[in-house]
Protein backbone atom coordinates (compact mmCIF):
# COMPACT_ATOMS: atom_id res chain seq x y z
CA UNK A 1 0.00 0.00 0.00
CA UNK A 2 1.43 3.50 -0.76
CA UNK A 3 -0.14 6.11 1.71
CA UNK A 4 0.81 10.02 1.48
CA UNK A 5 0.56 11.66 5.08
CA UNK A 6 -0.18 15.28 4.94
CA UNK A 7 1.19 17.07 7.93
CA UNK A 8 3.87 14.39 8.53
CA UNK A 9 6.60 16.17 10.63
CA UNK A 10 4.45 16.58 13.63
CA UNK A 11 5.70 14.01 15.93
CA UNK A 12 1.95 11.92 16.11
CA UNK A 13 2.11 11.80 12.35
CA UNK A 14 5.59 10.71 11.72
CA UNK A 15 5.63 8.01 14.34
CA UNK A 16 2.71 6.60 12.08
CA UNK A 17 4.77 7.16 9.14
CA UNK A 18 7.70 5.23 10.75
CA UNK A 19 5.34 2.48 11.70
CA UNK A 20 3.51 2.30 8.13
CA UNK A 21 7.42 2.33 7.03
CA UNK A 22 8.53 -0.53 9.63
CA UNK A 23 4.81 -2.40 8.33
CA UNK A 24 5.84 -2.56 4.61
CA UNK A 25 4.22 0.22 3.03
CA UNK A 26 5.42 2.82 0.64
CA UNK A 27 5.17 6.12 3.00
CA UNK A 28 5.78 9.82 1.14
CA UNK A 29 4.49 13.14 3.17
CA UNK A 30 4.10 16.35 3.12
CA UNK A 31 4.27 19.28 5.67
CA UNK A 32 4.69 23.42 5.60
CA UNK A 33 8.49 23.87 6.54
CA UNK A 34 9.94 20.46 6.31
CA UNK A 35 11.80 20.55 9.69
CA UNK A 36 14.07 18.73 11.47
CA UNK A 37 13.99 16.45 14.26
CA UNK A 38 11.39 14.58 12.41
CA UNK A 39 12.67 15.00 8.71
CA UNK A 40 16.04 13.79 9.47
CA UNK A 41 14.48 10.87 11.20
CA UNK A 42 12.22 10.02 8.26
CA UNK A 43 14.52 10.84 5.40
CA UNK A 44 16.77 8.06 7.19
CA UNK A 45 13.50 5.69 7.00
CA UNK A 46 13.58 6.18 3.48
CA UNK A 47 10.51 7.75 3.39
CA UNK A 48 10.03 11.24 0.74
CA UNK A 49 9.29 14.78 1.71
CA UNK A 50 7.40 17.39 0.04
CA UNK A 51 7.58 20.85 0.99
CA UNK A 52 4.02 22.17 0.97
CA UNK A 53 0.65 21.22 0.56
CA UNK A 54 0.39 21.64 -3.43
CA UNK A 55 -2.44 19.95 -5.63
CA UNK A 56 0.02 18.38 -7.76
CA UNK A 57 0.91 15.97 -5.24
CA UNK A 58 -2.19 14.43 -6.80
CA UNK A 59 0.33 13.04 -9.16
CA UNK A 60 1.61 10.38 -6.82
CA UNK A 61 -2.12 8.72 -6.51
CA UNK A 62 -1.31 7.02 -3.40
CA UNK A 63 -3.90 4.06 -2.16
CA UNK A 64 -5.04 6.46 1.05
CA UNK A 65 -4.27 9.94 1.59
CA UNK A 66 -4.15 10.60 5.49
CA UNK A 67 -4.76 13.55 6.67
CA UNK A 68 -3.10 15.30 9.93
CA UNK A 69 -4.73 17.40 12.13
CA UNK A 70 -2.86 20.27 11.33
CA UNK A 71 -4.87 20.48 8.08
CA UNK A 72 -8.58 22.63 7.25
CA UNK A 73 -10.34 23.77 5.02
CA UNK A 74 -9.22 27.58 5.91
CA UNK A 75 -8.86 30.25 3.25
CA UNK A 76 -5.78 33.26 2.90
CA UNK A 77 -6.53 36.32 2.86
CA UNK A 78 -6.84 36.43 -0.90
CA UNK A 79 -9.61 33.89 -0.64
CA UNK A 80 -7.10 30.67 -1.75
CA UNK A 81 -7.02 27.73 0.19
CA UNK A 82 -4.72 27.49 2.29
CA UNK A 83 -4.15 23.26 1.57
CA UNK A 84 -4.87 23.17 -1.70
CA UNK A 85 -3.75 19.59 -1.67
CA UNK A 86 -6.91 19.10 0.70
CA UNK A 87 -9.08 21.04 -1.75
CA UNK A 88 -8.04 18.56 -4.74
CA UNK A 89 -8.86 15.48 -2.74
CA UNK A 90 -12.17 16.62 -1.81
CA UNK A 91 -12.93 17.74 -5.60
CA UNK A 92 -11.86 14.11 -7.12
CA UNK A 93 -13.11 12.23 -4.51
CA UNK A 94 -10.14 10.03 -3.51
CA UNK A 95 -9.55 8.01 -0.80
CA UNK A 96 -8.85 9.61 2.61
CA UNK A 97 -8.31 9.12 6.48
CA UNK A 98 -7.22 10.53 9.65
CA UNK A 99 -4.07 9.14 11.01
CA UNK A 100 -5.62 7.86 13.78
CA UNK A 101 -8.03 5.96 11.99
CA UNK A 102 -5.25 4.47 9.68
CA UNK A 103 -3.36 3.14 12.79
CA UNK A 104 -6.46 2.03 14.47
CA UNK A 105 -7.34 -0.08 10.89
CA UNK A 106 -3.74 -1.34 10.35
CA UNK A 107 -1.34 -1.09 13.49
CA UNK A 108 -3.60 -1.81 16.58
CA UNK A 109 -6.07 -4.39 15.12
CA UNK A 110 -5.41 -7.59 16.97
CA UNK A 111 -3.10 -6.27 19.48
CA UNK A 112 -3.90 -5.71 23.14
CA UNK A 113 -3.43 -1.50 23.40
CA UNK A 114 -2.84 0.10 26.24
CA UNK A 115 -2.97 4.08 26.17
CA UNK A 116 -1.97 6.33 28.56
CA UNK A 117 -4.64 9.62 28.58
CA UNK A 118 -4.22 12.97 30.85
CA UNK A 119 -3.61 16.34 30.28
CA UNK A 120 0.07 15.93 32.00
CA UNK A 121 2.52 13.17 31.64
CA UNK A 122 1.56 11.43 28.58
CA UNK A 123 4.60 10.82 26.83
CA UNK A 124 6.69 10.13 30.21
CA UNK A 125 4.07 7.56 31.54
CA UNK A 126 3.69 6.12 27.98
CA UNK A 127 8.02 6.05 27.75
CA UNK A 128 7.67 4.35 31.30
CA UNK A 129 5.11 1.50 30.31
CA UNK A 130 6.40 0.67 27.38
CA UNK A 131 10.07 0.36 29.20
CA UNK A 132 8.71 -2.07 32.09
CA UNK A 133 7.11 -4.34 29.28
CA UNK A 134 10.29 -4.15 27.19
CA UNK A 135 12.58 -4.90 30.04
CA UNK A 136 10.28 -7.61 31.30
CA UNK A 137 10.37 -9.53 28.13
CA UNK A 138 6.53 -8.19 26.42
CA UNK A 139 8.78 -6.74 23.32
CA UNK A 140 6.10 -4.08 23.31
CA UNK A 141 5.05 -1.73 20.11
CA UNK A 142 4.71 1.70 21.30
CA UNK A 143 3.67 4.99 19.69
CA UNK A 144 5.40 8.14 21.76
CA UNK A 145 4.79 11.91 21.42
CA UNK A 146 8.27 12.36 22.38
CA UNK A 147 11.96 10.16 22.35
CA UNK A 148 12.29 7.99 24.76
CA UNK A 149 15.78 7.63 26.04
CA UNK A 150 15.98 3.47 26.85
CA UNK A 151 14.90 2.68 22.84
CA UNK A 152 16.39 5.78 20.95
CA UNK A 153 13.34 6.42 18.52
CA UNK A 154 9.20 7.53 19.22
CA UNK A 155 7.74 4.93 17.38
CA UNK A 156 7.98 0.93 17.20
CA UNK A 157 5.86 -2.10 16.09
CA UNK A 158 7.08 -4.44 18.10
CA UNK A 159 7.17 -8.43 18.63
CA UNK A 160 4.39 -9.00 21.47
CA UNK A 161 1.10 -8.55 21.63
CA UNK A 162 1.36 -5.31 23.69
CA UNK A 163 0.96 -1.36 22.28
CA UNK A 164 1.31 1.39 23.99
CA UNK A 165 0.40 4.74 22.64
CA UNK A 166 0.17 8.06 24.32
CA UNK A 167 -3.60 8.82 24.08
CA UNK A 168 -3.92 12.01 22.94
CA UNK A 169 -7.39 14.19 23.88
CA UNK A 170 -6.82 16.77 20.62
CA UNK A 171 -9.20 16.45 17.82
CA UNK A 172 -8.79 14.01 14.83
CA UNK A 173 -8.79 16.22 11.89
CA UNK A 174 -11.09 18.78 10.32
CA UNK A 175 -13.11 16.44 9.30
CA UNK A 176 -13.81 14.22 12.43
CA UNK A 177 -13.85 16.23 15.60
CA UNK A 178 -13.77 13.62 18.30
CA UNK A 179 -10.64 12.87 20.50
CA UNK A 180 -7.87 10.97 18.62
CA UNK A 181 -7.92 8.41 21.23
CA UNK A 182 -11.42 7.14 20.52
CA UNK A 183 -10.04 5.60 17.56
CA UNK A 184 -7.63 3.04 19.54
CA UNK A 185 -10.13 1.12 21.68
CA UNK A 186 -7.89 0.22 24.21
CA UNK A 187 -7.68 -3.18 26.26
CA UNK A 188 -5.99 -1.23 29.11
CA UNK A 189 -6.69 2.81 29.88
CA UNK A 190 -4.37 5.04 32.16
CA UNK A 191 -6.31 8.28 33.49
CA UNK A 192 -3.51 9.95 34.72
CA UNK A 193 -4.89 13.53 34.97
CA UNK A 194 -7.75 15.57 33.88
CA UNK A 195 -7.77 19.65 33.73
CA UNK A 196 -8.82 22.33 31.17
CA UNK A 197 -6.71 22.77 28.83
CA UNK A 198 -7.07 23.17 24.80
CA UNK A 199 -9.14 26.22 24.83
CA UNK A 200 -9.53 26.43 21.04
CA UNK A 201 -11.33 23.12 20.87
CA UNK A 202 -12.89 22.77 24.13
CA UNK A 203 -14.96 25.33 25.94
CA UNK A 204 -14.99 24.37 28.98
CA UNK A 205 -13.54 21.12 31.45
CA UNK A 206 -16.65 19.34 31.56
CA UNK A 207 -16.45 19.14 27.41
CA UNK A 208 -13.48 17.35 28.00
CA UNK A 209 -14.32 15.12 30.62
CA UNK A 210 -17.32 13.75 28.14
CA UNK A 211 -14.52 12.96 25.78
CA UNK A 212 -12.79 10.90 28.57
CA UNK A 213 -16.04 9.13 28.91
CA UNK A 214 -16.18 8.17 25.22
CA UNK A 215 -12.70 6.82 25.73
CA UNK A 216 -13.55 4.56 28.81
CA UNK A 217 -17.34 3.11 26.80
CA UNK A 218 -14.46 1.77 24.48
CA UNK A 219 -12.85 -0.48 27.02
CA UNK A 220 -13.51 -4.08 27.30
CA UNK A 221 -15.37 -5.38 30.21
CA UNK A 222 -12.04 -7.53 30.68
CA UNK A 223 -10.11 -4.68 30.03
CA UNK A 224 -8.77 -2.28 33.22
CA UNK A 225 -9.17 1.36 33.72
CA UNK A 226 -6.30 2.49 35.84
CA UNK A 227 -7.39 6.06 37.43
CA UNK A 228 -5.53 8.64 38.94
CA UNK A 229 -7.45 8.69 42.90
CA UNK A 230 -6.48 12.43 43.64
CA UNK A 231 -8.66 13.80 40.29
CA UNK A 232 -12.29 15.02 40.91
CA UNK A 233 -12.59 15.68 37.06
CA UNK A 234 -11.38 11.55 37.07
CA UNK A 235 -14.23 10.33 39.25
CA UNK A 236 -16.97 12.68 37.75
CA UNK A 237 -15.65 10.50 34.47
CA UNK A 238 -16.15 7.36 35.74
CA UNK A 239 -19.22 8.22 37.55
CA UNK A 240 -20.66 8.29 34.40
CA UNK A 241 -20.41 5.32 33.87
CA UNK A 242 -17.58 2.34 33.69
CA UNK A 243 -18.01 -1.35 32.82
CA UNK A 244 -14.14 -2.47 32.94
CA UNK A 245 -12.29 -3.62 36.25
CA UNK A 246 -10.55 -0.07 38.15
CA UNK A 247 -7.40 0.28 39.29
CA UNK A 248 -6.83 3.63 41.36
CA UNK A 249 -3.33 4.99 41.93
CA UNK A 250 -1.93 8.03 44.36
CA UNK A 251 -4.55 8.96 46.76
CA UNK A 252 -4.62 7.01 50.18
CA UNK A 253 -7.13 4.80 49.92
CA UNK A 254 -5.92 3.90 46.45
CA UNK A 255 -5.19 0.36 45.22
CA UNK A 256 -1.03 1.61 44.35
CA UNK A 257 0.29 4.15 46.13
CA UNK A 258 3.99 5.25 47.56
CA UNK A 259 5.98 5.37 50.36
CA UNK A 260 8.88 7.49 50.70
CA UNK A 261 10.41 10.46 48.95
CA UNK A 262 9.75 10.52 44.83
CA UNK A 263 13.42 9.69 43.69
CA UNK A 264 13.60 6.65 46.30
CA UNK A 265 9.89 5.31 47.63
CA UNK A 266 8.39 2.23 47.75
CA UNK A 267 5.31 0.37 45.86
CA UNK A 268 1.98 -0.28 48.20
CA UNK A 269 -0.19 -2.67 46.77
CA UNK A 270 -3.54 -2.05 49.20
CA UNK A 271 -1.43 -1.17 51.65
CA UNK A 272 1.74 -3.74 51.43
CA UNK A 273 5.16 -3.34 50.29
CA UNK A 274 5.42 -4.62 46.45
CA UNK A 275 8.50 -2.94 45.03
CA UNK A 276 11.21 -0.45 45.60
CA UNK A 277 11.96 2.61 42.99
CA UNK A 278 15.10 4.32 42.87
CA UNK A 279 15.79 6.26 40.52
CA UNK A 280 16.87 9.68 39.14
CA UNK A 281 13.99 11.01 38.03
CA UNK A 282 12.50 13.72 40.26
CA UNK A 283 8.86 15.31 41.40
CA UNK A 284 5.41 13.99 42.77
CA UNK A 285 4.45 13.73 39.33
CA UNK A 286 6.79 11.16 38.36
CA UNK A 287 6.28 9.15 40.94
CA UNK A 288 2.30 9.31 40.02
CA UNK A 289 3.10 8.50 36.20
CA UNK A 290 5.67 5.30 37.69
CA UNK A 291 2.38 4.07 40.23
CA UNK A 292 0.14 4.50 36.91
CA UNK A 293 2.50 2.48 34.64
CA UNK A 294 3.38 -0.05 37.11
CA UNK A 295 -0.62 -0.42 37.38
CA UNK A 296 -1.37 -0.49 33.93
CA UNK A 297 1.75 -3.66 33.56
CA UNK A 298 0.36 -5.64 35.98
CA UNK A 299 -3.17 -6.16 33.59
CA UNK A 300 -0.60 -7.96 31.40
CA UNK A 301 0.91 -10.22 34.01
CA UNK A 302 3.87 -8.04 34.90
CA UNK A 303 4.39 -8.44 38.89
CA UNK A 304 5.07 -4.77 40.55
CA UNK A 305 8.42 -5.50 42.18
CA UNK A 306 9.65 -6.32 38.63
CA UNK A 307 7.92 -3.30 36.74
CA UNK A 308 9.87 -1.15 40.03
CA UNK A 309 13.04 -3.08 39.51
CA UNK A 310 13.01 -1.69 35.70
CA UNK A 311 11.80 1.98 36.04
CA UNK A 312 15.29 1.82 38.57
CA UNK A 313 16.60 1.97 34.79
CA UNK A 314 14.22 4.28 33.12
CA UNK A 315 16.01 7.23 31.25
CA UNK A 316 13.28 9.63 31.23
CA UNK A 317 12.30 11.22 27.61
CA UNK A 318 14.16 13.94 26.01
CA UNK A 319 12.98 17.55 26.59
CA UNK A 320 11.61 16.35 30.30
CA UNK A 321 14.15 18.50 32.36
CA UNK A 322 16.94 17.45 29.82
CA UNK A 323 20.22 19.29 30.63
CA UNK A 324 21.45 20.86 27.88
CA UNK A 325 24.75 22.12 28.90
CA UNK A 326 26.62 23.38 31.81
CA UNK A 327 29.24 26.17 32.44
CA UNK A 328 31.97 26.28 34.36
CA UNK A 329 32.47 28.56 36.82
CA UNK A 330 34.17 29.54 40.11
CA UNK A 331 31.36 29.57 42.19
CA UNK A 332 29.44 26.46 40.90
CA UNK A 333 28.15 25.53 37.65
CA UNK A 334 25.44 26.97 35.84
CA UNK A 335 22.97 24.36 34.84
CA UNK A 336 20.77 24.79 31.56
CA UNK A 337 17.72 22.57 31.41
CA UNK A 338 14.95 21.89 28.45
CA UNK A 339 11.70 21.09 29.40
CA UNK A 340 8.32 20.44 27.33
CA UNK A 341 6.06 22.20 30.18
CA UNK A 342 3.92 24.46 28.56
CA UNK A 343 0.17 24.80 31.03
CA UNK A 344 0.66 26.22 33.89
CA UNK A 345 0.30 23.38 36.38
CA UNK A 346 3.01 21.80 34.08
CA UNK A 347 5.21 24.70 34.76
CA UNK A 348 4.94 24.48 38.58
CA UNK A 349 4.90 20.86 38.67
CA UNK A 350 8.59 21.21 36.93
CA UNK A 351 9.98 23.52 38.82
CA UNK A 352 8.51 22.06 42.35
CA UNK A 353 9.78 18.41 40.99
CA UNK A 354 13.72 20.84 40.72
CA UNK A 355 12.98 22.77 43.84
CA UNK A 356 12.81 19.36 45.80
CA UNK A 357 15.53 17.27 44.62
CA UNK A 358 18.00 20.46 44.69
CA UNK A 359 17.16 20.74 48.27
CA UNK A 360 18.52 23.01 50.74
CA UNK A 361 20.96 24.94 50.08
CA UNK A 362 20.42 25.28 46.78
CA UNK A 363 20.91 27.36 43.63
CA UNK A 364 18.82 29.84 42.26
CA UNK A 365 16.36 28.97 39.55
CA UNK A 366 15.13 31.01 36.52
CA UNK A 367 12.78 30.33 34.98
CA UNK A 368 12.46 30.67 30.64
CA UNK A 369 9.54 29.85 29.21
CA UNK A 370 7.20 30.78 26.24
CA UNK A 371 3.68 30.65 26.76
CA UNK A 372 3.19 28.91 22.93
CA UNK A 373 0.70 26.65 22.97
CA UNK A 374 -2.76 27.40 21.60
CA UNK A 375 -4.37 27.51 24.88
CA UNK A 376 -1.47 29.77 26.17
CA UNK A 377 -2.00 32.13 23.33
CA UNK A 378 -5.50 32.91 23.81
CA UNK A 379 -4.40 33.95 27.48
CA UNK A 380 -7.31 31.91 29.04
CA UNK A 381 -4.76 30.55 31.73
CA UNK A 382 -2.12 33.72 32.10
CA UNK A 383 -4.03 34.51 35.42
CA UNK A 384 -2.47 31.03 36.77
CA UNK A 385 1.24 32.22 35.78
CA UNK A 386 2.12 33.41 38.67
CA UNK A 387 1.49 30.61 41.03
CA UNK A 388 2.93 28.25 38.13
CA UNK A 389 6.31 30.26 38.85
CA UNK A 390 6.34 30.12 42.81
CA UNK A 391 9.33 28.26 43.15
CA UNK A 392 10.88 29.90 40.21
CA UNK A 393 13.57 32.76 41.99
CA UNK A 394 13.27 34.79 38.50
CA UNK A 395 11.23 34.51 35.43
CA UNK A 396 11.63 35.12 32.03
CA UNK A 397 9.16 35.40 29.67
CA UNK A 398 8.93 35.78 25.40
CA UNK A 399 6.03 37.73 25.04
CA UNK A 400 6.48 37.59 20.99
CA UNK A 401 2.99 36.95 18.95
CA UNK A 402 0.69 37.18 22.04
CA UNK A 403 -2.64 39.17 21.84
CA UNK A 404 -2.22 39.78 25.55
CA UNK A 405 -0.40 41.56 28.06
CA UNK A 406 2.27 39.56 30.07
CA UNK A 407 3.92 41.94 31.58
CA UNK A 408 0.58 43.06 33.15
CA UNK A 409 -0.41 39.24 33.93
CA UNK A 410 2.98 38.76 35.62
CA UNK A 411 2.74 42.07 37.67
CA UNK A 412 2.09 40.13 40.76
CA UNK A 413 5.47 38.95 40.05
CA UNK A 414 6.93 42.21 41.16
CA UNK A 415 10.83 42.63 40.09
CA UNK A 416 10.66 38.57 40.38
CA UNK A 417 9.45 38.69 36.53
CA UNK A 418 10.98 40.46 32.95
CA UNK A 419 9.15 40.20 29.94
CA UNK A 420 11.10 39.95 26.35
CA UNK A 421 9.68 40.72 22.96
CA UNK A 422 12.21 38.45 21.67
CA UNK A 423 14.72 35.65 22.61
CA UNK A 424 17.27 37.76 21.49
CA UNK A 425 15.88 40.35 24.86
CA UNK A 426 15.30 37.31 26.89
CA UNK A 427 18.94 36.13 26.04
CA UNK A 428 20.37 38.97 26.99
CA UNK A 429 18.22 39.38 30.26
CA UNK A 430 18.87 35.94 31.47
CA UNK A 431 22.99 36.34 30.74
CA UNK A 432 22.81 39.52 32.27
CA UNK A 433 20.96 37.86 35.70
CA UNK A 434 22.80 34.42 35.71
CA UNK A 435 25.15 34.08 38.38
CA UNK A 436 27.29 30.84 39.88
CA UNK A 437 25.20 27.89 40.71
CA UNK A 438 22.18 28.52 39.11
CA UNK A 439 20.01 26.46 37.51
CA UNK A 440 18.23 27.98 34.13
CA UNK A 441 15.11 26.18 33.31
CA UNK A 442 13.53 27.02 29.80
CA UNK A 443 9.71 25.36 29.36
CA UNK A 444 8.00 25.38 25.77
CA UNK A 445 6.41 23.29 23.60
CA UNK A 446 8.22 24.30 20.72
CA UNK A 447 11.68 24.90 19.89
CA UNK A 448 12.24 27.89 21.43
CA UNK A 449 14.75 29.35 19.06
CA UNK A 450 17.07 27.29 19.56
CA UNK A 451 17.50 29.48 22.84
CA UNK A 452 19.21 26.64 25.17
CA UNK A 453 21.99 26.85 22.91
CA UNK A 454 22.13 30.48 22.42
CA UNK A 455 22.20 30.61 26.72
CA UNK A 456 25.26 28.17 26.73
CA UNK A 457 27.26 30.38 23.86
CA UNK A 458 26.18 33.88 25.81
CA UNK A 459 27.09 32.66 29.58
CA UNK A 460 30.64 30.69 28.04
CA UNK A 461 31.90 33.86 26.52
CA UNK A 462 33.85 36.22 28.54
Amino acid sequence: MHIHILGICGTFMGGVAALAREAGHRVTGCDAGVYPPMSDQLRALGIDLIEGFGADQMALKPDVWVIGNVVSRARLPDGSPKFPLMEAILEAGAPYTSGPQWLAEHVLQGRHVLAVAGTHGKTTTTSMLAWVLEACGQQPGFLVGGVPMNFGLSARLGQGKAFVIEADEYDTAFFDKRSKFVHYRPRTAILNNLEFDHADIFDDLKAIERQFHHLVRTVPGSGRVVVNGLEDSLERVLHQGCWSEVRSFGAAVSDFTAQGEPHDFAVLERGQVVGHVRWALSGVHNQLNALAAIAAADHLGVPPAEAAQALARFENVRRRMEVRGTVAHAGGDITVYDDFAHHPTAIRTTLDGLARRLGQPRGRILAVFEPRSNTMKLGTMKAQLPWSLENADLAFCHSGGLDWDAAEALAPMGARAVVGANIDTVVNQVTQAAQAGDHIVCMSNGGFGGIHERLLKALAAP
